[in-house]
């Protein structure tokens, strides 16, 4: 039986074994999981340091209007600004050979010229059982992990054991003040030193992922001149970024364009309304987009909702004449079509 029409038949077992591991088990009813048993959490390496279409904006899913699937408290926003004579730290050396996007980007399917469509899960990793319920979903998918999520190293490599692409979700400032992206999260009128500290330190908190999109985020990514500090940050990593969308007049896509940058944009937000019924629309909307412009991608998050629409809909998708495909991909297509290869390119014009 796929994971389909019953969520309730697709349970996920999370076993501890000293604290050490996570294993994802399969019962009876779930034959599309694998076992996972993951070796004891090492210290997190650090990243090895190295085009768009206009599109409608959805309304903000930050401003309270994502139904979360469990209250989660963050602590406030740090407010710490550095020492009066802090100097701005060196962007790190840029690595030799293929670029960390293309190197941990998990490997798609040809598209026979199908179109493709991304899906991309946020907020991975505060909410276990639910994270635990993403990971089950068919792949490959893009898993968005918060740096501040608990045992981060042992959920990504989880994520990775079955097949999914990981990147990190970036907590950025967002208009509302009643709205808490999560602690040390970039915001405006930090100074340079400050915000580049935050942004490595977010950075460094696993290793693996292809690169980066924003959590919230719909004051900040208007701020070109700090918008620019965070993606020379991932430019210089070899990292990719996926712009959320998350306000109109974000500038993340011209800063990307104008650094050559690896970058795409989010098309459909699946769950501002997190009702099954809802995002079952949504993505036939994703499906619209991808069959117009020949690739889609969609964030959604750990919601019940969300995760029981998707598991009805994803082991559909080839019949539907789609691939699923990983944003890398998508990206990677994308630089191609404009005419240069991939980790290479300076796109200005894409």
């Amino acid at each position: 039986m796929a994971c389909g029409a019953i969520l309730a038949a697709c349970t996920v077992a999370v076993l501890w074994r000293g604290g050490d591991a996570i294993q994802v088990k399969p019962d009876v009813k779930h034959p599309l999981q694998a076992n996972i048993a993951l070796p004891p959490e090492k210290p997190p390496a650090p990243v090895h340091k190295q085009s768009a279409v206009s599109k409608p904006v959805s309304s903000e899913p930050e401003a309270g209007q994502q139904q979360a699937a469990a209250p989660v408290r963050t602590p406030a926003l740090s407010a710490a600004q550095p020492a009066a004579h802090a100097v701005m730290p060196p962007l790190p050396p840029r690595a030799a050979g293929e670029p960390a996007w293309l190197r941990y980007a998990v490997p798609a399917r040809e598209t026979e010229g199908k179109p493709m469509i991304a899906v991309v899960i946020d907020d991975m990793g505060v909410d276990h059982r639910r994270s635990i319920q993403a990971l089950a979903l068919p792949g490959p998918m893009t898993m968005a992990f918060l740096p501040y999520a608990r045992d981060l190293g042992q959920m990504t490599r989880a994520a990775r054991a079955v097949g999914h692409e990981l990147m990190l979700h970036m907590p950025m400032e967002p208009l509302s003040a009643k709205e808490n992206p999560g602690p040390n999260a970039i915001v405006t009128g930090l100074d340079p030193v400050e915000l580049r500290r935050r942004a490595d330190a977010m950075l460094d908190s696993f290793s693996g992922y292809v690169g980066a999109n924003n959590h919230m985020g719909s004051k900040f990514t208007q701020d070109a001149a700090g918008m620019r500090i965070v993606l020379e940050d991932l430019e210089a990593r070899g990292l990719l970024f996926l712009d959320s969308r998350t306000i109109g007049n974000t500038a993340g896509p011209s800063v990307a364009r104008s650094l050559g940058m690896p970058f795409a944009e989010r098309d459909v937000f699946l769950d501002n309304d997190s009702s099954t019924g809802n995002v079952r629309a949504k993505l036939a909307e994703v499906e619209a987009v991808a069959r117009r412009q020949g690739h889609a991608i969609a964030i959604g998050h750990p919601h019940d909702g969300t995760v029981e629409a998707l598991a009805q809909w994803l082991p559909e998708i080839e019949k539907r004449g789609f691939v699923l495909v990983p944003v890398s991909a998508i990206v990677k297509a994308r630089m191609e079509a404009c005419g240069g290869q991939a980790g290479m390119v300076r796109v200005s014009s894409c």
